[in-house]
């Protein structure tokens, strides 16, 4: 991919485009005529591992805050609720995902796009404070990894 950023998550290289911003939930963010689109990032692609369920916890549209719970997602390794990257209206959710999840796994910064919000981009990142966030939390993701193996 030309025009990315990237960061080795051991022998892995996760790739982030840099003509978007970035949540610290692991969701890219591009925006588009009015609303922002999320997805998520190389990295949680990486550590989820082949997603094969999503649900959504409403229908849109929909008044939402930053870090409401929005929905879950089940993978290869693991179940996790999904919260909200920013404040603002949710305008809509990727339909198709719904009877066919793999796109988050296949072709996660275009088709694989999960939702979109209409609401000001102030608690995003730029693609290089991304990657520096990443290099802080990397120690600790490696931790979490290796104790999940050994359950």
């Amino acid at each position: 991919m030309s025009d990315a950023l990237a960061f080795m998550m051991g022998e892995f290289r996760a790739e982030f485009p840099i003509d978007r911003f970035y949540a610290d939930n692991h969701m890219w963010a591009l925006p588009l005529d009015g609303v922002i689109r999320f997805g998520f990032t190389a990295y949680a692609v990486r550590l989820l591992q082949d997603v094969y369920f999503l649900d959504w916890a409403f229908d849109a549209p929909r008044d939402v805050t930053r870090r409401q719970e929005i929905g879950s997602i089940e993978s290869k390794k693991a179940e996790s609720s999904l919260y909200c990257p920013i404040s603002g209206q949710l305008v809509r959710f990727n339909e198709r995902l719904m009877k066919d999840p793999s796109a988050v796994n296949v072709d996660k910064y275009d088709q694989g796009w999960l939702l979109e919000i209409a609401g000001p981009p102030d608690e995003l990142l730029s693609p290089q404070q991304y990657v520096t966030f990443l290099d802080k939390a990397w120690e600790k993701t490696q931790r979490t990894i290796k104790g999940q193996m050994n359950e």
